[in-house]
């Protein structure tokens, strides 16, 4: 395996529920810490539902390794940040024999 290349800034971030007074709650976002990473794009889809139609592309994003008790240590329901854009994890497994970097699946989120 080659060394990805790690070019692209990200913010790690965990959903946390906030009480909102009326018995529910809001979710917001705590950021965690910084990654580089290396982002590459699947084949997107298009997916038709009730009177519309739903299109996706998944993401492969490479960042460093970490513990696994690591708060940097990217989980699913986390999401990272880049500017504008949102990209939820899915699901993350080494990326190599020797875990020096992890793949995290995702989905990029687009706010209509």
């Amino acid at each position: 395996m080659r060394a990805p290349v790690l070019n692209r800034k990200l913010v790690l971030e965990e959903p946390q529920r906030v009480a909102d007074g009326a018995g529910g709650y809001t979710t917001t976002w705590i950021a965690l810490g910084t990654l580089w990473a290396d982002i590459r794009h699947g084949t997107g889809r298009e997916k038709a539902a009730e009177q519309l139609t739903v299109s996706s592309v998944p993401y492969r994003i490479t960042v460093r390794a970490a513990p696994v008790d690591s708060p940097s240590r990217p989980r699913p329901e986390q999401r990272f940040v880049e500017g504008t854009r949102i990209y939820r994890i899915l699901a993350v497994t080494e990326a190599d024999p020797g875990a020096r970097y992890l793949v995290c699946f995702a989905q990029e989120e687009v706010s209509a």
